[in-house]
C-alpha cells in the first residue's frame, strides 16, 4: 500500500503524516509513505487545499487531518479494495 501526503511541509501537514503512520501501525499494515511537496504535483491530482491524503493514487481527504477513526476505516477500506481487486 502506498500512502502519499500531500502539503508544503506546515504543521498539519506533518500531523497527517503522523496520523497515518499511526494508523498503519495500529492496524499492522505494511505501507510505504511519501510526502509531495511540490504544488504543481499537488495541483495535477486536483488538490487545492492541502493537507490532502492519498492512499494508492486515490484522494481520500484534503483540506483537514481526519481523526483517528477516520483514518483508520480509511486504510481499512483501501485494503479490503486490494483484497477484492
Amino acid at each position: 500500500m502506498k500512502i502519499e501526503i500531500l502539503g508544503t511541509g506546515c504543521a498539519k501537514c506533518q500531523a497527517m503524516e503522523t496520523a497515518a503512520k499511526g494508523a498503519a501501525d495500529k492496524l499492522g499494515i505494511a505501507c510505504e509513505i511519501a510526502h509531495v511537496k511540490d504544488i504543481t504535483e499537488i495541483m495535477k491530482r486536483g488538490v487545492m487545499m492541502t493537507p490532502a491524503l492519498v492512499i494508492d493514487g486515490e484522494v481520500k481527504v484534503s483540506g483537514k487531518v481526519p481523526a483517528e477513526t477516520e483514518m483508520t476505516t480509511m486504510l481499512t477500506s483501501a485494503i479490503a479494495k486490494q483484497d477484492s481487486a
